[in-house]
């Protein structure tokens, strides 16, 4: 039985939040274990409804019954959407219709068009709303903050004046079921982080510029929330804790002693020469995160990225695979330059049969990328290149602030 919780936030909002346990692959690309929560909030203020967001259609039973708890889905007034992608959207028909069409739609001008190719909702009473818009809620002054690219050009922020929240939808938002609802301790949050981490470069990490971008946009606004209200994972009290982790993964900055070795191997021989240079990293003080791909066991894609964030380098271990890299690893290389083009130094090791091409094939895909190769160590079968490869570790430490 899915588990949802509806309880009181703040005097005027309350959060509707499903825990999605049954999904295994977010947007169906993205392994996650870990699940994930779809929260949305309804705000009441004298005798005005406004719902902002809901959830995925696969539990539109359970949001009219939960929301059912709060309020008649007739009394809404308002709908705001901040981002149409159907994980928020997916119960917009269902509410309509428990709602009799009465409620205006409020979001970005390009709302308009997504629900009617989304859901045909042609007898949807919508209005677009520009940046940095305010409308009265009663004695409450709501601000519209488009913040494009967040991770789809129609995303926008609302902003509760005067009493400093900000709902954000994904933005700030993070994968996994948290134990609470709230920041509450350094122990929830530390646990956290690293599913907020996978979910940034997962989910936007090729537009992560754009954290930067608007983040600072909503602090030359002056807009100082209290708290923030994202539409996946905890709710942030301690809304700058989270502001101050999203610009670090979004500008990569590394844990210190933390090196991402990522290999596929075959039959053996490129796992050795990993090994090889996990144990003289870990002589020479280091921590590295491990992912490996191979005939016994593989791990997600979706953490590679993630890991190579807040990395200090990384290291890439593959075969030579019909004359080029081996496939798995070639698309991992090229997700890594697209959601995890950082500044980071990369070492490559590379066994082949008749003819060593990986490094040539490696060099023209990172070409024009921040990723930087220091070395290239190819080797014919089973490693023999034991000081070679030591050696090139060195190279890749001596490069990571180059």
């Amino acid at each position: 039985m899915v588990n949802v919780i509806v309880e009181k936030i703040t005097d005027k909002i309350h959060l509707l939040r499903v825990d999605d346990n049954q999904i295994k692959h977010f947007e169906a690309l993205w392994s996650i274990p870990e699940g994930i929560t779809y929260n949305a909030y309804l705000m009441k203020v004298g005798n005005t409804t406004v719902l902002f967001d809901g959830w995925k259609k696969d539990y539109q039973d359970e949001f009219i019954e939960a929301l059912s708890e709060l309020v008649d889905p007739r009394d809404i007034d308002y709908i705001v959407v901040h981002h149409m992608e159907p994980d928020h959207s997916g119960t917009l028909r269902k509410i309509l219709e428990e709602n009799g069409y009465r409620a205006t739609v409020l979001g970005h001008r390009l709302v308009g068009k997504l629900i009617k190719s989304f859901y045909g909702l042609d007898e949807a009473k919508f209005r677009a709303v520009e940046d940095g818009e305010e409308i009265e809620i009663e004695n409450k002054k709501l601000r519209f903050v488009h913040a494009p690219w967040l991770h789809w050009p129609d995303t926008i922020f609302s902003y509760l004046v005067d009493d400093g929240v900000l709902l954000t939808c994904d933005a700030f938002g993070g994968y996994s079921i948290p134990k609470t609802i709230f920041d509450e301790s350094e122990e929830i949050v530390s646990g956290y982080l690293p599913f907020v981490r996978k979910y940034i470069v997962n989910i936007v990490g090729y537009y992560k510029k754009y954290i930067v971008e608007d983040i600072q946009k909503v602090v030359n606004l002056g807009i100082t929330p209290k708290i923030i209200l994202p539409s996946h994972g905890l709710l942030w009290k301690n809304p700058q804790k989270i502001i101050n982790y999203y610009l670090d993964v979004a500008n990569g900055v590394p844990v210190k002693g933390k090196i991402l070795v990522v290999y596929s191997s075959m039959y053996g021989f490129v796992e050795r020469a990993a090994n090889t240079a996990i144990k003289e990293l870990e002589n020479l003080g280091y921590k590295p995160k491990v992912l490996k791909f191979t005939d016994t066991a593989r791990d997600n894609v979706s953490d590679v990225l993630s890991e190579a964030a807040d990395s200090e380098g990384i290291i890439i271990g593959t075969a030579t695979y019909e004359r080029s890299i081996f496939p798995l690893m070639r698309y991992i290389v090229e997700l890594l330059t697209e959601k995890a083009n950082y500044d980071k130094p990369v070492l490559i090791l590379s066994s082949y049969g008749w003819g060593g091409t990986v490094a040539k094939n490696l060099g023209e895909m990172l070409s024009g990328t921040k990723l930087r190769i220091v070395d290239a160590i190819e080797f014919r079968g089973e490693s023999g290149e034991e000081e070679k490869i030591e050696e090139g570790v060195k190279n890749l430490l001596n490069a990571r602030s180059s």
